[in-house]
């Protein structure tokens, strides 16, 4: 599979439709304009299996109406068994600018690419796919370098510093690569999978060779950066994914998890006078990523969450 020749994202999209303003009278919910769809709309397919839990409509579609952007994302319920077929159907389309990637389809789009960015190559996931002039399907990943953007922006140093990253699925390989890529000094992975954290580590040494990394426990004693890259905190009762005491003060702590805007590690890390970041952060900080990749105009994450209608 040929590689990008920018490490860190693919080629730009081939032209797509124009991008028209959009009505000014159109109908508004919740004090933001409802979307308009029209001959000359550009789609963003959302595709995965189930669909019903993705939030991604309700936090770019406001934003393309309020700001007269003639684009819509439609989400798409896709088997697996099905995908390798859809997937290559949807670009067949004249009208689509991009699609966005969700489970269980992020690792086998990987293989239906024709340039995959270092980001795709070192996670062996995808979550972003556009087509090129030539009509070859090129994907990127934005997970890790959302969570990464979101940091920065508390003012947390990346470069040169120790990190701990619990769990190596999807979002934790995402993360560590953007690690990786923002120079972190040194990187410890933790998976009950241990076969999962060595693949990945010996993935990012291949491309990273200065950084100090292991695989081993997940103990956050000594860290600069704690990432809980796992489902744990998801549900009411579930139990911590790391021993909190053994945090120090100062710890940036970050989440994945999206169920609560403060899950039982953030506020135990807080309690110990940590910086802290919950999983919508990530989200939110990804998607002016994705718009630049689909040649869409910019926003900022707070323009987003401004209109977001997110259920509450």
């Amino acid at each position: 599979m040929p590689t990008s020749p920018n490490p860190t994202r693919a080629s730009p999209p081939a032209q797509g439709p124009a991008l028209a303003p959009a009505s000014s009278h159109e109908g508004r919910a919740r004090g933001a304009p409802a979307p308009r769809i029209r001959g000359t709309t550009s789609i963003i397919a959302h595709l995965g299996d189930p669909i019903a839990p993705v939030k991604a409509p309700m936090i770019y579609n406001p934003w393309f109406a309020q700001h007269g952007v003639d684009a819509v994302v439609v989400p798409m319920g896709v088997t697996a068994a099905d995908y390798a077929r859809v997937l290559p159907a949807v670009f067949s389309f004249t009208n689509i600018c991009g699609a966005l990637i969700t489970m269980p389809h992020k690792v086998t789009t990987v293989a239906m690419l024709a340039e995959a960015s270092l980001a795709v190559r070192i996670a062996g996931s995808c979550n972003a796919v556009i087509r090129r002039a030539d009509g070859a399907l090129a994907g990127d990943l934005f997970d890790g370098a959302g969570f990464t953007r979101a940091a920065r922006g508390k003012g947390v140093t990346i470069a040169g510093r120790r990190a701990l990253v619990v769990g190596t699925g999807g979002v934790g390989r995402a993360i560590a690569a953007a690690l990786a890529a923002e120079g972190i000094g040194a990187l410890r992975l933790h998976d009950l999978d241990a076969a999962s954290a060595a693949e990945l580590a010996a993935r990012i040494r291949t491309h990273y060779p200065h950084i100090a990394i292991e695989c081993g426990a997940p103990d956050p004693a000594g860290m600069d950066i704690v990432v809980n890259a796992t489902p744990v905190g998801m549900r009411p009762g579930d139990p911590l994914p790391l021993d909190a005491t053994r945090i120090a003060a100062g710890t940036f702590v970050g989440e994945v998890v999206m169920a609560a805007a403060k899950t039982p590690l953030l506020a135990a890390a807080e309690a110990r006078g940590c910086t802290i970041q919950p999983g919508t952060d990530m989200l939110f900080e990804q998607i002016p990523l994705y718009l630049a990749y689909f040649g869409l105009p910019s926003a900022t994450a707070a323009e987003l969450r401004a209109v977001a209608q997110l259920d509450t």
